[in-house]
């Protein structure tokens, strides 16, 4: 087996993140009452329970280096993830930041950021 790193991000209901992450291609691995591992391709995400976490103070993020960003990006348009810079979820588009590396942004109904960066 391959080494392999995975985030590990708060949930505040299985059920919604399940939800949620469905809606842009991942489906379920592995659940019970204090695990939920969600996979899409090469890419898994485990959450643990965390029923008080208020996403306005939230400070969780993760990076997912992908190969396709516009397309990992046109599936949160699909999703119907809105593009503004409050409220959760939402989205913010793909941009060329200073380093030179495209750069999107997906903050999850959590709080929680997802820093989607094009692999070069």
């Amino acid at each position: 087996m391959t080494d392999l790193a995975t985030p590990n991000l708060p949930s505040r209901d299985f059920d919604s993140t399940l939800s949620f992450y469905g809606r842009l291609g991942f489906a379920a691995a592995y659940r019970d009452e204090g695990w939920l591992i969600l996979r899409r391709d090469g890419v898994q995400l485990e959450f643990f329970p965390a029923p008080d976490v208020d996403p306005l103070s939230s400070s969780f993020m993760c990076c997912l280096r992908v190969d396709e960003l516009d397309e990992w990006y046109e599936r949160l348009v699909e999703a119907g993830v809105p593009e503004t810079t409050t409220g959760f979820p939402r989205r913010h588009p793909p941009r060329i930041e200073p380093w030179g590396g495209s750069v999107a942004f997906l903050v999850d109904p959590d709080g929680t950021q997802l820093t989607l960066i094009q692999n070069r």
